[in-house]
């Protein structure tokens, strides 16, 4: 299905080691890597103006200084190359880079040329590289202050309020706006940086820290990374802020500002024994070390993969690690997206629906099977709500697209999660498990898409034509909707609080249980109250249930959803109160979408909240919120 870019294997075979070291200082040497790259048609990925066939990256060094008053980062980025003999066109993902030179590793100048812009889609511009025989390139440029990948923070929107703080975000073709690369899922690159940032700053990157920072004696330090296993491009990640660290396990810990740490602490001390469980069911963990970072709530997604250093929100921190699904989600990352990618993004369901599944069986390991099984109910539910909305017949509900299509989590999450539920309920927990993970072995650090994973399955897990019908693996995979042979979530798993909800329907009875559930249970009981309720009976709920109050962001969110959506004026502080708060989309773009709903009554107050908050929010929030607010 796939073949190496012609030389890799004379590269692999003379390449010298590199040498790396760990938090404590102590070598670690290892042979450099470099992945292959597939050729097939499903394989093309129209997001890049790269060539990998031709030329491809296979090697990125940067070594860039961050400049917090000009909100903007600049350097030089050292490629190495791999290009068959009379392929001398080397081309580059770039947005919005200033390119000042291009040059060999000697100094010598090298032609370049920045084609077109195109802004659709955020594809930017490609750099095209005469490369005149040579396998190593120096660019030398500037990010621009607008880079999307980038977001600067000023003291008053960090908990501490007296420092600076940056953060990076690259999935899915972000990361061209601060790195000059070939910004492809599909072409995998080993990296190491050298970053320097004001004292007293610290700097955190998605590769492992060689050392101790080094004082350059000009109120800066420089700190340097190195990613000794080649990821994809969008794994890059970098932040930098007041931070410190405290270790959870042998090979986990947490990074935070100093007065988030405590919480945060609290909130992930399960992590090494969810490593633990992660690897007992699908073998080693590659990376390692698993650190964490609790990033500032401006962060505009739940958490990220970024190898050896997860970002998270600090919006799941409730108090009883309740939403610590999302910890399990990014770990199990490490074998699904981050091991094994997606090379397209219209296959991302590779990446998000495997990665839900194993995060679903790191729960049950951790946590019990009923508080996996009431998760994966929610999920469900999920599903159900979407296919509802737009049909069945959809085409972007199918796990396989052509990657333009905006459905939430609901298809690539839930639905695939959903199918690996069933394929393992028809073969039986054992062989899938042993299926599984000699996919995650076979296809270590490389890309991957649908046809290989359906090709796998038909070669390596499926018994027997009678066994393969029963999977209707290709209607999973391919075909839009549900499939009728879905593995449905036990009824049994919110059977007490699907009776509350009838109850309050019928006679609005508030459950005097509520208080003892689970978080999953709460959300369960919000999610599925009638549609319209009064004023009245939304100020009892609040009153009875504390919703107003609550810890948990995820049911605060929930709260005011159903709040505004029944035009309840009380909610609009809290509402606006929240938006301000929090950068998470998840979160933001729901709640101004309501509001947009709400015609004459809603657009005037998310009109007013979003001159205040939209500067605040990252480029991927402030985006989906644009739309929303531009809709009729």
């Amino acid at each position: 299905m796939y073949r190496l870019a012609s030389g890799i294997a004379i590269l692999l075979a003379t390449a010298a080691c590199t040498t790396m070291e760990d938090r404590d200082g102590m070598p670690i040497v290892t042979e450099p890597m470099v992945a292959p790259i597939l050729t097939t048609p499903e394989a093309q990925d129209n997001l890049t103006y790269a060539e990998p066939e031709k030329a491809r990256v296979t090697h990125v060094a940067l070594d860039l200084a961050l400049d917090f008053a000009a909100k903007r980062v600049g350097g030089t980025a050292d490629l190495r190359v791999l290009a068959d003999p009379g392929d001398e066109r080397l081309v580059l993902d770039t947005n919005g880079l200033e390119i000042s030179r291009v040059t060999d590793h000697v100094g010598r100048d090298l032609t370049f040329e920045i084609g077109e812009q195109v802004e659709e889609g955020g594809k930017g511009a490609p750099l095209t590289v005469m490369l005149n025989g040579v396998r190593n390139v120096r660019i030398h440029y500037m990010a621009p202050a607008d880079a999307e990948a980038l977001q600067w923070l000023s003291p008053e929107q960090t908990a501490g309020g007296e420092y600076f703080f940056l953060f990076s975000q690259g999935q899915a073709i972000l990361n061209r706006t601060w790195i000059p690369t070939q910004d492809s899922p599909g072409i995998r690159q080993t990296w190491e940086a050298r970053i320097t940032a004001p004292k007293p700053l610290d700097v955190v990157m998605s590769g492992v820290a060689q050392g101790e920072p080094e004082d350059l004696g000009d109120g800066r330090r420089a700190f340097r990374f190195v990613m000794d296993k080649p990821v994809p491009p969008y794994l890059i990640a970098i932040a930098a802020g007041d931070i410190d660290f405290r270790a959870i396990g042998p090979r986990t810990g947490v990074w935070a500002e100093p007065s988030v740490l405590p919480r945060a602490y609290a909130e992930v001390g399960d992590t090494e024994e969810m490593v633990v469980a992660a690897e007992e069911l699908y073998g080693e963990y590659r990376w390692g070390r698993y650190d964490m970072i609790v990033l500032p709530p401006a962060f505009p997604y739940g958490g990220m993969e970024n190898p050896v250093m997860t970002f998270l929100t600090p919006t799941f921190i409730a108090g009883d690690r309740s939403n610590n699904g999302l910890v399990a989600h990014e770990l199990a990352h490490s074998w699904s997206g981050n091991l094994v990618t997606n090379a397209v993004w219209g296959d991302s369901w590779l990446n998000e629906g495997v990665t839900t599944y194993f995060e679903n069986r790191i729960v049950e390991a951790v946590y019990g099977k009923k508080r996996a099984e009431q998760e994966a109910a929610l999920m469900y539910a999920n599903i159900q709500e979407v296919l509802s909305e737009v049909g069945n017949d959809a085409p972007g509900t199918a796990l396989s697209t052509d990657g333009g299509y905006e459905l939430g989590s609901a298809i690539a999450y839930d639905k695939g999660a959903f199918f690996l539920r069933t394929v393992e309920r028809i073969v039986g927990r054992e062989r899938f498990d042993a299926w599984l993970q000699q996919w995650f072995d076979n296809h270590a650090f490389q890309p991957a898409t649908s046809e290989m994973f359906y090709d796998d399955m038909m070669q390596n897990l499926v018994a027997s034509e009678q066994e393969a019908k029963a999977m209707m693996l290709r209607d999973w995979i391919f075909a839009p909707g549900l499939p009728s042979n879905v593995a449905k979530p036990e009824p049994a798993a919110f059977a007490a609080v699907d009776a509350a909800v009838e109850a309050y329907a019928a006679s609005r009875v508030i459950p005097a249980a509520y208080s003892g559930w689970t978080a999953a249970e709460q959300m369960r009981f919000l999610d599925n109250l009638p549609a319209t309720l009064s004023a009245e009976e939304l100020a009892q709920l609040d009153a009875s249930l504390g919703l107003s109050g609550t810890g948990n962001n995820e049911i605060l969110f929930l709260w005011l959803e159903m709040a505004l959506e029944n035009r309840y004026a009380p909610a609009v502080p809290l509402a606006e109160e929240f938006l301000a708060r929090v950068g998470r989309a998840k979160f933001v773009r729901p709640l101004f979408g309501v509001l947009w709903d709400q015609g004459d009554w809603g657009r005037p107050i998310a009109q007013r909240i979003y001159a205040k908050t939209r500067d605040s929010y990252h480029a991927v929030t402030r985006a989906g919120v644009d739309r929303v607010m531009a809709a009729d």
